[in-house]
């Protein structure tokens, strides 16, 4: 079954296509055939203006009729589309998802940092690891970060916050904001197991690429640590040049691993897995399950 998800977030939009079966032992698999990735920024207009202009709406609505004729071409046979904090957080958010459908044909749903969450957990990477550990899932988007916490078997705890690279970019992020995450993650974050972390957004899957590790290693904090450090030294330009990293990418990686130390350390975990996972394979998943159901 071929099927798309698209992930319209703070800094990037996405578009996910891939071709999904289940085995024979219940497993879902889905092989990416297609990941587009389209710099909207939505964030720079939502979080400083509360609105995304004009200029940006236009953006949004090309990209969203680039991506039907895409999975026109690809022979998608369903697909799910969602928004999250950029839009969520704009007086025009709603407004502009109904011009995305009326001028595109494109449903977009506008989900919440709860629902956000769950789409990262619905990838089940957790089950698939030690038992003998306890597993934080750690998002990091543009304009929120989801913290999924998984213990013996069960989601213990999940909650969304305010706290982005985008936000934190144009200083939108309060002590108070990360004070409360601070005694949110004391307060439930904890267990009799070791804790390993579980990171996903495009940030961590740039420093996991940087890294040269093999897939299925861990990263530990030190290393995220002298990634701050280092690419914090350096100015925009020079980041571009020394990590060849895209510029939409080079300004959000630092406040990116800001979010992923600090809420390492205040969970005193000191490795994080890096899957290369995200809202749009959750998403994914989601979407076979209900079309499986119908």
């Amino acid at each position: 079954m071929r099927l798309a998800a698209i992930d319209i977030g703070s800094n990037a939009a996405r578009l996910l296509i891939a071709d999904v079966i289940e085995t024979t032992d219940g497993k879902i698999n889905a092989n990416k055939i297609e990941l587009i990735r389209i710099p909207l920024r939505l964030g720079f207009d939502a979080f400083e203006l509360g609105m995304i202009s004009n200029e940006k709406s236009s953006r949004v609505i090309d990209t969203m009729h680039a991506f039907k004729y895409l999975m026109r071409v690809y022979d998608v046979t369903n697909y799910k589309a969602c928004a999250t904090s950029a839009m969520r957080d704009s007086i025009n958010g709603a407004a502009l998802i109904e011009a995305v459908r009326i001028k595109t044909g494109v449903d977009i749903q506008l989900i919440s940092g709860s629902e956000e969450a769950q789409l990262v957990y619905e990838n089940h990477v957790a089950e698939n690891l030690s038992p003998a550990h306890a597993y934080l899932y750690i998002d990091v988007g543009g304009g929120s970060t989801e913290l999924t916490f998984f213990d013996a078997g069960e989601l213990i705890y999940k909650q969304s916050f305010n706290i982005g690279t985008i936000r934190l970019l144009k200083q939108k992020v309060s002590l108070y904001d990360w004070e409360e995450m601070k005694a949110v993650i004391k307060s439930y974050v904890r267990s009799k197991k070791n804790i390993s972390a579980i990171g996903s957004g495009g940030n961590i899957n740039k420093v996991f690429s940087l890294s040269k590790k093999k897939d299925g290693k861990p990263l530990p904090l030190q290393l995220l640590q002298d990634y701050y450090k280092e690419l914090s030294n350096v100015n925009l330009e020079q980041r571009i040049k020394l990590y060849k990293l895209k510029e939409d990418r080079a300004d959000v990686i630092v406040p990116a691993l800001q979010i992923y130390i600090n809420v390492m350390r205040w969970s005193d975990i000191e490795e994080i897995l890096v899957p290369k996972i995200g809202v749009a394979d959750g998403l994914i998943r989601k979407l076979f399950l209900e079309t499986k159901k119908a």
